[in-house]
This record gives structure tokens, C-alpha cells and sequence, in this order.
């Protein structure tokens, strides 16, 4: 019952139209109640005037997405131009030396926005794990690392790290948080590939080189300490065929989709309407389901967008940079959910898969599914929402593989043999769907608040049971097997059935002819072949 179970075209295509059209219906009640609550009164700090010839105002409210593309769009366009212009020159005259120039520029880039003092603070961090990671010593490393990265998100040790930042403009506690943040992971995973190497130790220029990469330096991704090394030191720098065609691609496809993004700002106010509970309570069970929903939607698009202008820069280095996160549309399964796959695969690298194994044993996948969620609760600050967040998802992930191992004992294992791979694949989207919501709930309750998540449960759980929670749930099963359906196809691309072997040929003779006796002496008797010879062959 694997992944290429394939369900009738036609159940396929009915399964498509109740999602578009479920989507059309959310999409509506939403737009709706943006147009009638754009004057309220708990809007005026985020809806505010937009692009003049729509006429209507916009959802302001993500201060991050009005930093990267409005607000400081000239600023950041200017440090990633200088760094692609000063990099293609480097690559063109001295490509040995292009990731000192990498360095050289991001140094210069942080002193310019932050001052010098905070560049010390920076290197500070730098030179203290670079020192521990000599001894070489995996536990040491990782818990300087950790200790150090609980100094810029607790206090007093913030308040204290703050003060080296120079200046009093708005970008401020932005840039300081990403950076102190992103340099001490990137630190940490320098320290554990040399506790990794055998012979000597990295030099501290290679550190630096790999921390003062601008491009990822302030908001990341992080790539891990092994692939930058290899990448940036590597001296063949040809390019494939089409390589600079699908860069461009790339960046003209992120553009398009700041555009519909900013546009659809105006129609939709998808992130103010969460802020206001009085609103909220007179939605309607739809409005309020597709809120959540496209919340999340939209936090995967800026993620998207964000690490793939990042992304683009960094490819244009020659370097492979970390993939962008998986839609949350495609999700059903908390193995696979995450907004940011730079800190997903550190964290697999150096956590998960360090010690869980090939994660089919029960303490041990419980085990690394508590450490790594620990690492990430001091990556994030700890909090409320953070810990409750953390809470449900790490159950969420060992509740999977309780019920995998459940599945596989019987009878549930010759249950599933007996019947066919459509409705073992069909059984498997009913338990799907459930899982489905939890993801959105859980992952809602950190990006909105938590009273919203409350809200949005009882509103699908309770206050709208039985009609309003049959008809969601049915809705998001015809969207599990469309995600299913995309998933058989992918896999038929990556790993086609065989072919069947060809029959054996058949010598037909016509009756009408008659075979002539034979007038030579019997062929020669075959040589006997070696058994042991042909066991080997």
C-alpha cells in the first residue's frame, strides 16, 4: 500500500472541484468582511491608505514583509547589489580569493549598519566557540553554544549585548537579533564539524568567512558549516546549461509574487481581522476557518519569497543555498512541517538524526524529539506560546510513529493487506485530515495568538459540530488526496515502474512445408558449464 496507489480519474477530478470551490466560498466571506470592517476603529494602525488607483486601503500589519519590500526595500537592495557586483568582479579576476571578498564586504556591510562595536560583539561570539570547538569535544560545544544563544534571548544579557548597537533607527533590534542569532548557530555548526575532523582543526579565517557571508548573515539561512566550506572553496566555477536562465526565472517568479501579495492586501485583510476578537466572535464558521488557513498560507509565501531573493543572490555566488520550505498545503504529516528549512536540516544534522537514529524506536525518536525541540524553544525565546507550541508538536511527531508502530501489529497489518490499495489509500486520508488540522492549529497558535487558536478550535470542534466540522473535514480530505495524487505522480518521475520482461520468442512452422530429414551427424554436445562458475555469474 505505498505511494503510487493510484484512486479513479474521476473520484480525482470530483475531489479538485469540492476544493476550488470550498476555496472560492472561504475566499468570498473573507473578502467581505474586510470590505464592510475597513473603517473600524481597531484598524486604523494597520489598515491604512494603499496604492492610490485601487481605492481601497491595505493590510499593513506584518512589519517584516512592509521592512523587506516597502519600507527599507532601497536599503536592502543596495547592500545585495554592492555584494553581487564587487563578488562577479572577484569571481571574473581572483575566483581563489572570492570568499575572503565575501567576508571582507560583510564586515564592512555590519559595521556601516550596526557600528564597530557591535562587530566586536560579533566577533566576541566567534572567538569564544572558536576556542572551545579546539578541544573538540561534541557535548562542550554544544552546550557553550547553547548557553551563549540564551544571552540574546534572555534578559538581563539582552538589555546588556543591546547596548553595543550604535545608532536609534527602526531596523535596529531587527538586525541585532537576526544577527547575534544566525552567527551563533552558524558558530555552533563550525564547532561541531570540527569536533568531526580528524586531521587538525579549521582555521578561524574560515569561521569568519562562513559567519560575515552578508547574504545570509542578518536573516539567514543558515547552511551548514560543511556544504559552505566545500561551495565556497570550490575553483570549477562553469555554470550549467540554462543555469543563469533559471536564475533570472527565479528572481522575476518572486517578483510576480510580491506583486499579488501587495495586491491582494488590498482586497483581503487576512492579518488584521485575527488582532480583533469582537470581529472575530460574529464570523462565520467559514470566515473564520479560511482565516486560519490562509494565515498560514501566507506565512509560507513570505518565508518563500523572502529566503528566495536570498537565495537567488547566493546562487548567483555558485553556492546550492538550502531549498525554500515546503507549502503548508502540502503538509499532512508533522514530520515534514517547518517554515524554515535552513534551521530544519541544522537541526536534523546535529540533533534529530544524531539521536534518533532511523527513527523506528520509540525512546529513542521520543528522545531526540524533546532535545530538538529544546534547542529550538531557546532558538525561538522561551515563552508561553513558544512552550505550547513546542508541547504539541513534539507530541504530534511521536504520536505518528505511536500509531505507525500500532498499524503495523495485528490485525491491523492483515486488515490492510485484505483490501485494496485504493481504500487502504482512502482509510489513510481519513486519518490524514485529522492530522491536517492539527498541524494548522498548532502552528497558528505560534504566528496569530493564542486566543485565536482557541477560537478557531471551538468554532470547528464545538460551537459548529456537527455540520460545520463534517463539512471542513470532508473538504480537507479531498485536499489530502489531491496532495496524495501529486505525490504517486512525483514518485512515477523519480522511480518509474519496470517495464514487464518481454515473452520469449516463438519459432512457428508452416504446415504446408515440410521439414527435411537431417543428412549431417547430430550437432555437437554443449560444454558443461562450471556450477560454481555459474552461481558466481
Amino acid at each position: 500500500m505505498g505511494i503510487k496507489s493510484a484512486l479513479p480519474k474521476y473520484e480525482i477530478y470530483f475531489y479538485n472541484t469540492v476544493l476550488c470551490l470550498a476555496l472560492f466560498w472561504a475566499t468570498s466571506w473573507i473578502f467581505e468582511v474586510s470590505s464592510t470592517s475597513a473603517n473600524r476603529k481597531t484598524f486604523k494602525g494597520s489598515v491604512q491608505p494603499g496604492w492610490y488607483y485601487f481605492g481601497r486601503k491595505m493590510d499593513t500589519a506584518d512589519f517584516e514583509w512592509l521592512m523587506w519590500f516597502s519600507t527599507f526595500r532601497a536599503h536592502i537592495l543596495f547592500a545585495l547589489s554592492g555584494h553581487v557586483l564587487f563578488a562577479k568582479i572577484c569571481s571574473m579576476l581572483a575566483p581563489q580569493y572570492r570568499s575572503l571578498v565575501y567576508m571582507v564586504y560583510g564586515i564592512l556591510a555590519v559595521w556601516t549598519s550596526m557600528g564597530w562595536t557591535y562587530v566586536t560583539l560579533i566577533l566576541s561570539h566567534c572567538i569564544l566557540l572558536y576556542s572551545i570547538s579546539l578541544v573538540k569535544i561534541r557535548w562542550l560545544c554544544f552546550v557553550a553554544g547553547l548557553c551563549t544563544l540564551a544571552t540574546v534571548k534572555c534578559e538581563p544579557f539582552v538589555s546588556w549585548q543591546s547596548g553595543f548597537v550604535e545608532g536609534d533607527f527602526e531596523l535596529r533590534h531587527v538586525l541585532f537579533y537576526g544577527g547575534c542569532g544566525f552567527t551563533i548557530m552558524r558558530c555552533m555548526s563550525f564547532a561541531l564539524e570540527n569536533c568531526e575532523r580528524k586531521d587538525g582543526n579549521y582555521n578561524i579565517l574560515e569561521l569568519l568567512k562562513y559567519n560575515f557571508y552578508l547574504p545570509f548573515f542578518y536573516f539567514g539561512p543558515i547552511m551548514t558549516f560543511d556544504k559552505y566550506y566545500v561551495q565556497a572553496n570550490k575553483s570549477d566555477l562553469t555554470r550549467k546549461e540554462w543555469e543563469i536562465w533559471n536564475i533570472s526565472l527565479q528572481g522575476l517568479i518572486h517578483l510576480g509574487v510580491i506583486l499579488v501579495v501587495d495586491v491582494l492586501f488590498h482586497f483581503m485583510y487576512i492579518l488584521t481581522i485575527p488582532t480583533d476578537m469582537k470581529l472575530l466572535k460574529n464570523l462565520s464558521d467559514w470566515a473564520l476557518v479560511g482565516l486560519a488557513y490562509f494565515n498560514l498560507v501566507y506565512d509560507w509565501v513570505k518565508a518563500a519569497v523572502m529566503f528566495g531573493v536570498i537565495n537567488t543572490v547566493s546562487k548567483l555566488d555558485h553556492l546550492d543555498p538550502p531549498k525554500p520550505p515546503k507549502c503548508i498545503t502540502m503538509l499532512y504529516v508533522f514530520s515534514e512541517t517547518h517554515f524554515d528549512r535552513g534551521i530544519n536540516d541544522w537541526l536534523c544534522k546535529y540533533v534529530y538524526d544524531y539521536l534518533g537514529g532511523k527513527h523506528d524506536k520509540v525512546v529513542e525518536e521520543l528522545v531526540a524529539t524533546l532535545c530538538t525541540f529544546g534547542v529550538t524553544i531557546i532558538w525561538l525565546g522561551p515563552c508561553e506560546v513558544v512552550l505550547l507550541w513546542a508541547f504539541f508538536n513534539c507530541f504530534g511527531l511521536n504520536f505518528e510513529l505511536w500509531t505507525a508502530k500500532l498499524f503495523t501489529m495485528e490485525p491491523f497489518a492483515s486488515l490492510e493487506m485484505s483490501m485494496s490499495e485504493a481504500m487502504s489509500r482512502r482509510i489513510r486520508g481519513f486519518f490524514n485530515t485529522f492530522n491536517f488540522w492539527s498541524i494548522v492549529l498548532y502552528n497558528i497558535l505560534a504566528l496569530k495568538s493564542l486566543d485565536f487558536a482557541k477560537m478557531v478550535a471551538k468554532r470547528l470542534l464545538l460551537k459548529g459540530f456537527p455540520i460545520t466540522t463534517i463539512i471542513v473535514m470532508f473538504v480537507t480530505y479531498c485536499l489530502i488526496q489531491v496532495i496524495k495524487e501529486r505525490e504517486r505522480r512525483q514518485a512515477l518521475i523519480d522511480d518509474p515502474d519496470p517495464l514487464p520482461p518481454a515473452p520469449p520468442p516463438t519459432v512457428s512452422t508452416s504446415p504446408s512445408v515440410a521439414t527435411p530429414a537431417p543428412t549431417t551427424a547430430p550437432a555437437a554436445a554443449q560444454p558443461v558449464v562450471d556450477p560454481s562458475k555459474q552461481k558466481a555469474e
